[in-house]
């Protein structure tokens, strides 16, 4: 774990604690999340019961546009997109099929995408066109990597991702919005954060 700048794991019982940062590094190993994950502080308070994580992540590489991953060449009212990397073709068909419609693009080959486009439309348009967020697959994997990390049977559970803050509060009982902010307050001040 050390790619992380800062990771603790606080519990009142030392082998609960022990466990906790066990599971947790193996989690995010797991899960390829220590390179995006900067800070995590865990606090589980087993009497409550209550888990609580609460973290900083790096900033990922930003949106993916059309022009990070093929060429777009504009001529006669059709772009022809050169895909340079497949990674994110699939994605970008749908896209494209939602704005277009299915029967305005057409894929000849494996490497080539072709689109009628609607009069006006330019290559910086087509270019622009964000087909992924690796910030909404980050927080997906992040949740579900505190899901399991915490304690079986925490159920009832609070969650909050904003720009490079998150937190995930999880437990058997009710949570009322006081316990869940001030304990959040408290532990994101640990790790250099005030909401």
């Amino acid at each position: 774990m050390a790619a992380l700048e800062y990771f603790e794991v606080e519990c009142d019982e030392e082998k609960g604690r022990e466990v906790y940062e066990q599971i947790a590094s193996d989690v995010l190993l797991d899960l390829d999340l220590v390179r995006v994950v900067d800070k995590l502080h865990i606090f589980i308070d087993p009497h409550l019961p209550i888990f609580t994580a609460v973290g900083t992540t790096r900033q990922g590489g930003g949106l993916v546009r059309v022009g990070d991953f093929a060429d777009v060449n504009v001529e006669e009212g059709k772009a022809t997109l050169s895909i340079g990397d497949e990674t994110y073709l699939a994605p970008m068909l749908s896209i494209l099929w939602g704005r277009y419609g299915k029967d305005y693009v057409d894929q000849p080959d494996r490497f080539t995408v072709v689109i009628r486009l609607p009069e006006g439309e330019s290559r910086r348009d087509v270019e622009e066109i964000v087909v992924a967020d690796p910030e909404e697959g980050l927080y997906r994997d992040l949740i579900y990597a505190l899901q399991i990390v915490a304690p079986e049977g925490f159920k009832v559970r609070r969650e909050y991702h904003a720009g490079s803050v998150f937190y995930y509060v999880a437990s058997e009982d009710t949570l009322s919005q006081e316990i869940v902010e001030t304990l959040v307050a408290e532990k994101l001040k640990l790790v250099g954060v005030t909401l």
